[in-house]
């Protein structure tokens, strides 16, 4: 057993001399400021130290550095008051570097003073601004500097919110690796809902799924890429579904008893001062990630598009648990199967065609040529016209340099833009008797701007008595092929209502009485 009960010896210590100090020294808070700085004072009192920094900044916020020497620099709490002169001109020509877009390398805590003064309003002309530098530093250091996403990501959402920016949590969310607060998370998702549901990511319905999807040796395995593209394009095909079937979305229905409100203190662990924006910001949100129902239906979802890939790419086993209803799983892997033909017929490799490139330049001189001439319409009889048309045809015929027949398919069209970019040309628009049009969501009057005229040709094709004809002159009058003016028609379909109106080679059932009030 250890004795204890012997004296205590002290060592003898000659205190006249001054001890040796670090070479980069990390003061402690309360020497925030050196020399004519700890005397400041506002108003008859001592200024806190957050406010010096801030009058500090604010004098030094148009000083531009002349190129210095790196000097390092770590400091638990950096300041300028906490430099030394060659610290300061270090820091002053890094300032000036990056406010050009160069980013050289330094110490992380050079790049919390510069962040402190953007957090504190200096250094920027407007909120978004200085949004912006924040974001490219983050960017630009994050990965020479990984200590910084640890602040970053908290400090980016109390800048977010202070300014009250319209903007987009999601890309903070993206920087950050996925990170947001769980209240911050429910309050964008709730907008994205209500906004444009094809914006959200698989990072971020992720958070809301019951179960850890990474696990997954499906996503392991590639599924990863498959699942990021389609989910969020799965999404927004069952949330304008259920609003069209049973008018209402994937939104839970929640009322104005469950929102909560959430105060956020701003900028911890920063130097802040308090006085500029506030001690705190508060928000409201709706606590989607407690809705039982909500997160079953998302994660059900996820579960009926990752087996419906799983079978199409020849993955062995399949998700077990609660599956969706039919008719929502239907919806599902019809526009899975559509999606994995269309990118099969795609990945076919196209066949390799010939074209003289010098008699290609002579072709685009002469069309320029015959487009100046067109546009002079006055000028020209419908036989001069034709003669043009025709010594533009005729110089396509010689071929001897490697291209794609997509590239082809462009040239053709290219070409026959130019022989009619002067004369009256029809340009047809979609239009719906003024009768229906007054019923119709504005959804399909978006729809119908988004469309172009080989794809109302196309819906004028498949409303007639004979549509694979009818389509097929209209392919062939605009150099493509029938099943690509049909997909391009669907993208548009997606990007508007939120659905597919062509299955394989004709209009949806559930759409044919919109098109019948189409006027011809």
């Amino acid at each position: 057993m250890k004795d204890d009960s012997r004296q205590l010896e002290f060592m003898e210590m000659d205190l006249s001399e001054e001890p040796a100090t670090a070479a980069v020294p990390v003061p402690d808070r309360s020497t925030l400021v050196q020399g004519a700085y700890d005397v400041a004072q506002h108003r008859g009192g001592i200024l806190s130290s957050e406010r010096r920094f801030v009058e500090e900044a604010s004098r030094l916020a148009e000083v531009e550095g002349e190129i210095s020497p790196w000097v390092p620099f770590m400091s638990y709490w950096p300041t300028y008051g906490v430099m030394n002169e060659a610290q300061r001109k270090w820091y002053m020509y890094w300032r000036t570097e990056v406010r050009q877009e160069k980013y050289p390398d330094t110490d992380l805590s050079y790049l919390f003073i510069h962040i402190y003064e953007l957090l504190n309003g200096i250094g920027w002309s407007n909120s978004r601004d200085g949004y912006e530098q924040l974001k490219r530093l983050w960017m630009n250091y994050r990965e020479r500097l990984p200590q910084l996403n640890i602040y970053m990501q908290e400090w980016m959402v109390d800048y977010v919110l202070v300014h009250s920016l319209q903007m987009s949590l999601s890309e903070v969310m993206d920087l950050s690796g996925g990170y947001l607060p769980a209240e911050m998370l429910d309050m964008e998702l709730q907008r994205m809902l209500q906004d444009k549901v094809s914006d959200i990511s698989l990072n971020m319905w992720q958070r809301y799924y019951d179960y850890d999807i990474t696990l997954s040796k499906f996503y392991r395995d590639g599924g990863k890429e498959v699942m990021e593209q389609y989910i969020p394009r799965v999404m927004p095909l069952v949330h304008s579904y259920l609003e069209r079937t049973r008018q209402a979305g994937l939104m839970p229905v929640l009322g104005p008893s469950d929102e909560r409100t959430m105060e956020r203190v701003l900028f911890r662990k920063g130097v802040y001062d308090d006085s500029i924006y506030g001690r705190s910001v508060s928000f409201k949100y709706m606590p989607i990630g407690e809705h039982t129902d909500f997160v079953q239906m998302v994660t059900r979802i996820y579960r009926c598009t990752e087996n419906k890939w799983r079978e199409l790419l020849g993955f062995r086993g399949r998700l077990r648990g609660q599956t969706l209803e039919p008719e929502l799983a239907n919806l599902i892997e019809r526009y899975l199967d559509i999606a994995f033909a269309n990118a099969q017929a795609e990945a076919v490799e196209q066949p390799v065609i010939r074209i003289d490139t010098e008699k290609l330049a002579s072709l685009q001189r002469e069309s320029e040529y015959v487009r100046m001439a067109l546009t002079t319409e006055d000028n020209h009889t419908a036989e001069d016209r034709d003669q043009d048309v025709n010594h533009i045809t005729s110089a396509t015929n010689l071929m001897d340099t490697p291209v794609t027949a997509t590239e082809e398919t462009s040239l053709a069209r290219e070409t026959q833009n130019i022989a009619t970019s002067g004369m009256s040309v029809e340009m047809f628009a979609l239009q719906w008797d003024e009768s229906a049009a007054t019923d119709l969501d504005e959804e399909w009057l978006l729809f119908a701007e988004g469309l172009s005229p080989p794809h109302v040709q196309a819906i004028y094709a498949l409303i007639g008595e004979n549509p694979d004809m009818e389509l097929m002159r209209v392919a062939e009058h605009y150099g493509t092929m029938p099943a690509h003016v049909l997909d391009e028609i669907n993208d548009v379909a997606m990007e508007t209502i939120g659905d597919l109106i062509i299955d394989g080679d004709r209009i949806v059932s559930d759409y044919i009485d919109v098109f019948e009030h189409v006027k011809r």
